[in-house]
């Protein structure tokens, strides 16, 4: 059985860059898997802003950290003794039949209370289960619950941090 991939939801990068305990023990110990922790770029600009303190903390996550087909991003796999493995699913983007699974999530999931449906989310949601085998880091999991609900994938687990 392979390690499951691990992707980052927006609050997942705001609790990294706040030094959150539990969400900075997670991804020290994420450090060694084989594939690095998934950040879409819409998460990334969900958070990103030009302050000084902000910035060095997130550029420091972002080095174990993957935010695929961007140039500069590092790897999604990380170098083995035999080379570097490719992920395909971090190397092929989303296709029209993505979107409109999001679409479908945004319009069919049932949410938590007084939540509103979240592109960037249920991107997140498809992204996991695009990889199969991964687990959501996320402040918010009844969101990605209800999201991943609507696109059933087999193997997508959320952590709560």
């Amino acid at each position: 059985m392979s390690p499951r991939v691990p992707v980052y939801d927006t609050g997942m990068l705001i609790a990294l860059a706040d030094r959150k305990a539990k969400a900075v023990a997670l991804h020290e110990g994420l450090r060694t898997l084989p594939h690095r922790a998934l950040v879409l770029g819409p998460v990334l600009a969900q958070v990103w802003r030009p302050q000084p303190a902000l910035v060095h903390a997130l550029s420091g996550v972002l080095k174990d950290c993957t935010v695929p087909q961007a140039r500069t991003s590092e790897p999604p796999m990380r170098e083995t003794k035999a080379g570097r493995p490719e992920c395909l699913a971090c190397a092929t983007g989303p296709d029209l039949a993505d979107w409109r699974r999001i679409g479908t999530a945004l319009g069919s999931a049932t949410l938590p209370a007084k939540k509103r449906p979240d592109a960037v989310d249920a991107w997140v949601a498809l992204a996991a289960a695009r990889h199969g085998s991964a687990v959501v880091f996320t402040t918010d999991p009844g969101d990605i619950q209800a999201y991943l609900a609507v696109l059933a994938p087999v193997d997508v687990h959320v952590v709560g941090v």
